[in-house]
């Protein structure tokens, strides 16, 4: 019997010949990566270890980026301890202000996270890098602190589970609506402990920021990773990009999946996802009349170029509704850089947006962009929890960046052509 991309890569990183659903392996680690939440816990539980260095300077990537630029003292402690670790051990890939952006856009775009690769980090959204086809997967603080020492983790091999997506992509339809249809479709438990497998011609037809979106949100459905195989698509991406060699991985063609979806997207609209969770995903034209007081563009979701071309797309020569606050947060300098000079950025000021430098900020809660009680967002992020933006009585609404330009320009969450 074959063996699934997830599978082959965790037994190429065990030393094992063959893995199934259901082994416990150890396995080494491509690269650990935390943030300025999860890596000042992992680095205390470091020194707790004894371990005179890191298993590879090389091999850990600090980004702070959830409350940088600092928001206040705490946030500012935080940060410092992950900057103070960096100088200790010298840490190659410790990115300050100014030269960091949101974790999981910044290192595929410095070539860090590559096809074939066994990849964790103290984050949730890690697996946004199976877009590449690596395994890519969230762990605890205290994972990351182990692996830091040693190179390697624990994983119990998952099964997997096939989407194969027929039929060409409407126009305003991407990643993100593939995504929340899919979530609507099996729920946020639908893939509880899977690796989901992305597949077909619509996934073929999408670029890479798209495919980053999808593999980013597989954690939304329970799951342990999401995985797009390589093709010229990836290689293209990676060219002159890539920091080391790397060896691809695909599933053999008698793979054994625990279950296997086709969708036909041929017809699929843009999608919006209601309070509160991911799964409550309809088509933009059944929302109904929903009145929004904000609307974010950004986050390691939506935070790219093509989101950024999108969102300017729809909102040239508008004006942001006058009862309503756009933010739009690029999610690297290089891409805050590439908006600017593509003229992007004057778009979004003279629509009448605020623009910020790379941060999570508002994804989580943070800053730049707290919800007050009773207020409504529109947000290109990939969570929607009560509370997840601010007041535990405020709400939040999840689309991609074209939904969430209309919907800024006409005050309720909108379809892009309605304002086209």
């Amino acid at each position: 019997m074959g063996m699934t991309m997830a599978e082959k890569i965790l037994a190429r990183h065990a030393g094992r010949e063959e893995v199934a659903p259901g082994d416990l392996v150890l396995a080494r680690v491509d690269l650990v990566l935390g943030n300025d939440i999860t890596a000042p816990v992992a680095i205390r539980e470091f020194y707790r270890i004894g371990v005179e260095d890191v298993f590879d300077r090389e091999r850990i990537a600090l980004v702070p980026d959830h409350f940088v630029p600092n928001k206040d003292i705490q946030s500012a402690e935080q940060a410092k301890i992950m900057r103070d670790f960096a100088r200790k051990f010298n840490i190659l890939h410790y990115f300050e202000v100014g030269r960091m952006g949101v974790e999981h856009a910044l290192l595929p775009e410095a070539g860090l996270t590559l096809p074939g690769e066994l990849i964790i980090g103290a984050d949730s959204h890690t697996c946004t890098y199976g877009a590449l086809g690596a395994f890519a997967t969230g762990v605890g603080s205290t994972d990351m602190a182990a692996a830091m020492a040693t190179g390697e983790a624990w994983f119990k091999v998952p099964a997997t589970i096939k989407f194969i997506y027929r039929g060409k992509l409407p126009p305003w339809v991407g990643g993100k609506d593939l995504i929340l249809h899919t979530i609507g479709d099996i729920g946020v438990d639908g893939g509880l402990y899977k690796a989901l497998e992305f597949t077909g011609e619509a996934i073929e037809e999408l670029d890479m920021d798209g495919r980053f979106t999808m593999s980013n949100m597989a954690i939304e459905a329970g799951a342990k990773a999401g995985l797009i195989a390589p093709d010229a698509t990836t290689r293209d991406y990676l060219k002159g990009r890539a920091s080391r060699p790397y060896r691809e991985a695909f599933s053999d063609e008698d793979a054994c999946y625990e279950k296997v979806i086709e969708y036909d997207v041929s017809n699929l609209e843009p999608q919006v996802a209601f309070p509160h969770l991911p799964e409550n995903a309809r088509p933009v034209r059944e929302a109904g009349d929903v009145i929004l007081d904000q609307v974010i563009i950004g986050s390691c979701t939506n935070g790219r170029i093509e989101d950024m071309r999108a969102a300017a797309r729809v909102l040239e020569g508008k004006k942001v509704h006058k009862g309503l606050r756009l933010i739009i947060i690029p999610a690297t300098q290089a891409i805050y850089r590439q908006a600017i000079d593509e003229g992007l950025v004057h778009t979004f000021l003279d629509a009448g947006a605020a623009v910020s430098t790379p941060t999570c900020g508002p994804c989580l809660g943070g800053y730049m962009g707290i919800l007050a009680r009773g207020e409504k967002a529109l947000a290109t992020t990939n969570r929607n929890f009560v509370g997840r933006m601010g007041h535990p009585e405020s709400e939040v609404y999840l689309s991609g960046p074209a939904v969430a330009a209309a919907s800024a320009v006409t005050g309720r969450i909108t379809h892009p052509e309605e304002v086209l």
